[in-house]
C-alpha cells in the first residue's frame, strides 16, 4: 500500500534560514569550510527531493558518518552520507582550562553566549560517543556545558536547517537498492512521495514459543507463510519453523517497505520474531542494509517501546491509535469493530488461542484466512483514521522522524535551537538531577447546578499558543529581562513608563518588560516562541482553507504541546516560572472573560481553562444571534485591557463553541454546590455528557447505561413550561447516580473477590 504525502511550503523560508545558520556562527573545526545547505547559485528546483525517514550515523575507521535514510519523490530509496560534521557541545569560555590537555577535546572560538550572557567556546569532540564523558567531566567540576545532550544525527539536521523534506544536490551512485549519496549539499524542501507501507502479524504457539504462520500485507504484497507440510489454499507452505522465519525475513526485504507496522507489533511480532530467530540461530536482518533490528524504551512518560531497523521505520498501530483516539477497547478486534463495522474472523469464540491452535492442526486454511485478515485490518484502520498521513505532517512540521513524532521535548529542540542560534545564544544542557517543580493549572470557575435552557459555550482558540504569543512568553524573553543588558542585546526601545492597570502587580512597570500576573517578567522584543506560532496559525488557517485535515491537526497538536514541554523538567527551557506565567494570564483572561459576560447582563454558570458557559435566558430572541453579540462584545473588551494593562496587541479570539438547548449541570455528592468537570447538553437533539459515570470507562456498562437514558429522558420546564419539571430531573438525576455508584461498588468487589 502507497501512502501519498503532500508536503509543505518551507522550501524559500528555510533557504533562508539556512543561509543565516551557516553565517551566524564561524568556529573552527567543527564543520569543513563547505557548507552543508546551501543551494548553489539559481535553485534547486532541478535537484532530487526527498522524505526523510531515519536520521543515524555510523563511526568508520574512527570518523563519525551522518546516515540518513528516506524515499527520493521518484520512489527510490536513498542513503546520504557525509563524514565532514563532527560533534561537539559549548562551555562557558572561563571554564576552558577544564578540558586543557583532553585529547577527546578541541577547542574553538565562539561566538555564542548562555543566556545568562556568559562567553561561549565550542568543544569539538572526535566521535559522538565522547561527548557524554566531556559533558560529564565539566558537570563533575559544578559547571554546566550547553547543548551537550543533543543526539549527533539531530545535531546535523538542526544546524543544516532540515525537516523531513530535503533536496539533494550531488551525485546518487545507485548500489545495493539505494541511491546513495556522498557529501552532498542539502537543503529544506517541499516532497510529495509515496510511502510504502506493509503490515505483519504473526500466529503462535499459545506461549509464543513457536511461530506457525506470518502474514504481510501492503504495497504490492498480500501473503501469508505457514509451517506445513502439504500446500494450504492461500499460503505459501514451509517445511519447518527456521526455513518460514528465514522466508519471511527476506521478502520484507524484497517488498522493500519503508514502514513496517502491524497491531502490537514491537512488544509482540517483531520482539517475538526476533526471539524465535535467535532461538534457532536464523539470522535477522529486515533493513535496507545490514544490521540487527534493536529494541528501545522511551524515556519519558509513556515509556513507549521502539523498534528500530536499519533504513526503515517502523510504527505500532496500537499506538497511534492510541495517541489519536478516546476507545473503550484497544484490542485489534474490538477497535476494527468500532470503526471499519467489521472484526477479527474469530471474535465470538470464548478461547481465542486455543481456536488458533486448533485451526493450525485441522483447518490450516482458515488460520491463513484469519492471520492475513488481521493484517489487513491494521492497515484499513490506520487508512480510514489517517494516521499514517497524521504522522507523515507531524514530521515534516517538526523534523523529527515519523516513529518520534510524538516527543515533544525533542520537537521542540528542532524548532527552538535554530532560532536561538540566530540570535547568537547556545541553550544548557538538560539537567538530569532537576525535580519537577509545581505548576499551576487554569482557573476553574464556580459551577450553578441546575437545569438550563439556551446555554451557550464560548471558548478561546488555542488559549495558551495565544497567551505566549500576545504576552512574549518566552525562555528567551525571560531570560532577556533578567539581564540588565537586554535592552541592548534584544534592540528594544525605552519609553516612559506609566502606571500598570493590573491590581495583581501593583507597581509601577517599566515600559520595557512585561509582568505576568505571579511576576515573571518577559522582554517585550527578542522572544522566539511568538513568531513559530504566528508561522504555525497562518499554515493551519492555509491547511483548513485546503481541506488539509491532517496539516491542520499536526499543526494544533505541535502548538498545545508548547506548554506542556515548558512545564516539563526534562525540558532544557523548564523554568516554572514561564509555565505559570502562561496558566497565570489564563486565568486572569478567564476572569475578566467572566466578568464582561455578567457586566453584559448574562450569567456564567461554569467556566474551565479556556471555556465559559454562559445562559442567555429567556426573552433574548434568537439565541445564536444573541451569543455572537454577546461574542463580539466580549471579545472587544478583552483586547482592550490587555492593551490598556499590558501595551500589547491581543491575539486571544473568543469562538462561540455551540448552544446547548437543554443543559444540565449537577451537584456535588451530597452537597449544596455544582460539580466541576461534569455535565451534560442536548445540542442539536444529541446528548453530550463530560465527565459523568456514563462516560467513564472504569464504571460498569449497565450503570453507564442507566445513567445514559434517565438523562435522554429528563424533562426541563421550557419556556411556559411546568415549574416542577426541573425538580423531577434533579431527583431523576440523583437516584440515576446512586444505583450507578451501587452498581459500581458491586461490581469493584466482585473483582476483588476474583483477584
Amino acid at each position: 500500500m502507497r501512502w501519498p504525502i503532500r508536503g509543505r511550503g518551507y522550501r524559500g523560508r528555510q533557504r533562508r534560514e539556512t543561509r543565516a545558520l551557516a553565517s551566524s556562527e564561524k568556529s573552527p573545526g567543527t564543520v569543513t569550510e563547505t557548507p552543508l545547505c546551501l543551494p548553489r547559485s539559481g535553485g534547486i528546483a532541478d535537484v532530487p527531493a526527498g522524505f526523510l525517514l531515519q536520521p543515524t550515523y555510523r563511526v568508520r575507521d574512527g570518523v563519525p558518518v551522518v546516515q540518513l535514510y528516506g524515499r527520493l519523490e521518484d520512489g527510490r530509496p536513498f542513503l546520504i552520507e557525509d563524514d565532514r560534521f563532527r560533534p561537539y557541545l559549548f562551555i562557558r569560555a572561563a571554564d576552558a582550562d577544564l578540558l586543557r590537555g583532553d585529547p577527546r577535546a578541541a577547542t574553538a572560538e565562539s561566538d555564542l553566549r548562555d543566556l545568562a550572557g556568559q562567553a561561549l567556546v565550542r568543544v569539538v569532540a572526535p566521535v559522538p560517543a565522547a561527548v557524554p564523558a566531556l559533558r560529564d567531566r565539566v558537570a563533575r567540576a559544578g559547571r554546566p556545558t550547553y547543548e551537550g545532550d543533543v543526539r549527533f544525527p539531530y545535531r546535523f539536521l538542526i544546524d543544516a536547517g532540515l525537516r523531513a523534506g530535503i533536496a539533494i544536490e550531488g551525485e546518487g551512485t545507485a548500489r545495493g537498492g539505494l541511491v546513495h549519496f556522498a557529501n552532498p549539499v542539502l537543503a529544506p524542501a517541499e516532497v510529495h512521495p509515496a510511502l510504502r507501507i506493509v503490515s505483519i502479524d504473526l500466529e503462535t504457539e499459545p506461549s509464543a514459543s513457536e511461530i506457525w504462520s506470518i502474514a504481510l500485507v501492503g504495497d504490492g504484497v498480500d501473503e501469508v507463510h505457514l509451517v506445513g507440510s502439504g500446500p494450504v489454499a492461500g499460503a505459501i507452505a514451509h517445511a519447518d519453523e527456521r526455513t518460514l522465519l528465514a522466508a519471511a525475513a527476506r521478502r520484507i526485504r524484497e517488498i522493500d517497505p519503508d514502514v513496517i507496522t502491524g497491531w502490537n507489533v514491537v512488544d509482540f511480532d517483531l520482539r517475538v520474531f526476533a526471539q524465535r530467530c535467535a532461538a534457532l540461530r536464523v539470522p535477522l536482518e529486515l533493513g535496507r542494509v545490514a544490521g540487527e533490528m534493536l529494541f528501545q524504551q522511551e524515556l519519558g512518560f509513556t515509556r513507549e517501546a521502539r523498534a528500530v531497523v536499519p533504513g526503515r521505520v517502523v510504527l505500532d498501530g496500537l499506538a497511534l491509535v492510541r495517541d489519536a483516539l478516546r476507545l473503550d477497547d484497544y484490542r485489534l478486534g474490538a477497535v476494527a469493530q468500532e470503526l471499519l463495522s467489521r472484526g477479527k474472523r474469530i471474535a465470538s469464540v470464548a478461547d481465542p488461542a486455543a481456536e488458533i491452535a486448533r485451526m493450525y492442526r485441522e483447518d490450516p486454511a482458515a488460520l491463513v484466512a484469519y492471520n492475513r485478515e488481521d493484517a489487513r485490518l491494521v492497515l484499513d484502520i490506520l487508512e480510514r483514521e489517517g494516521l499514517v498521513s497524521l504522522a507523515v505532517e507531524r514530521s515534516l512540521l517538526s523534523g523529527m522522524p515519523l516513529d518520534r513524532v510524538g516527543a515533544s521535548i525533542a520537537s521542540f529542540d528542532r524548532l527552538y535551537l535554530p532560532e536561538l542560534r540566530k540570535r547568537g545564544f547556545a541553550a544548557p544542557s538538560v539537567d538530569p538531577e532537576r525535580k519537577a517543580e509545581l505548576v499551576q493549572g487554569g482557573a476553574v470557575l464556580d459551577s450553578v447546578p441546575g437545569m438550563f435552557t439556551d446555554v451557550a459555550v464560548f471558548d478561546f482558540k488555542s488559549l495558551y499558543p495565544s497567551l505566549i504569543r500576545t504576552f512574549q512568553l518566552d525562555p528567551l524573553a525571560h531570560a532577556l529581562a533578567r539581564d540588565a543588558s537586554f535592552a541592548q542585546r534584544a534592540q528594544v526601545s525605552r519609553s516612559e513608563p506609566k502606571a500598570s492597570e493590573d491590581h495583581r502587580v501593583g507597581e509601577r512597570r517599566p515600559e520595557d518588560l512585561i509582568v505576568a500576573p505571579g511576576g515573571a517578567r518577559f522582554a517585550r522584543e527578542g522572544a522566539i516562541l511568538p513568531g513559530v506560532i504566528e508561522r504555525f496559525m497562518a499554515s493551519r488557517s492555509a491547511a483548513k482553507a485546503r481541506g488539509d485535515r491532517h496539516a491542520d491537526q499536526a499543526i494544533k497538536i505541535m502548538m498545545n504541546a508548547l506548554f506542556g514541554v515548558l512545564g516539563a523538567a526534562s525540558c532544557r527551557f523548564f523554568d516554572p516560572a514561564i509555565a505559570n506565567a502562561i496558566t497565570g494570564f489564563g486565568q486572569e483572561i478567564l476572569h475578566r472573560t467572566r466578568d464582561a459576560f455578567e457586566a453584559a447582563g448574562v450569567p456564567v454558570i461554569y467556566g474551565d481553562t479556556d471555556s465559559v458557559f454562559v445562559r442567555l435566558g429567556e426573552g433574548r430572541g434568537n439565541p445564536s444571534a444573541e451569543a455572537k453579540r454577546l461574542r463580539d462584545h466580549v471579545q472587544q473588551e478583552i483586547a482592550e485591557h490587555v492593551r490598556g494593562a499590558y501595551r500589547v496587541v491581543s491575539h486571544l479570539e473568543l469562538e462561540l463553541e455551540g448552544i446547548y438547548e437543554r443543559f444540565f449541570m449537577p451537584r456535588v455528592r451530597s452537597g449544596r454546590f455544582g460539580s466541576k468537570k461534569r455535565y451534560a447538553g442536548w445540542r442539536g437533539g444529541q446528548l453530550e455528557v463530560v465527565g459523568l459515570e456514563s462516560v467513564r470507562r472504569d464504571w460498569p456498562a449497565v450503570a453507564r447505561r442507566l445513567q445514559r437514558g434517565l438523562l435522554e429522558r429528563a424533562p426541563v420546564r421550557a419556556r411556559g413550561g411546568r415549574r416542577g419539571a426541573p425538580r423531577r430531573a434533579r431527583v431523576r438525576q440523583a437516584r440515576a447516580q446512586r444505583i450507578a455508584r451501587s452498581v459500581h461498588g458491586r461490581s469493584a468487589a466482585a473483582r476483588a473477590g476474583r483477584a
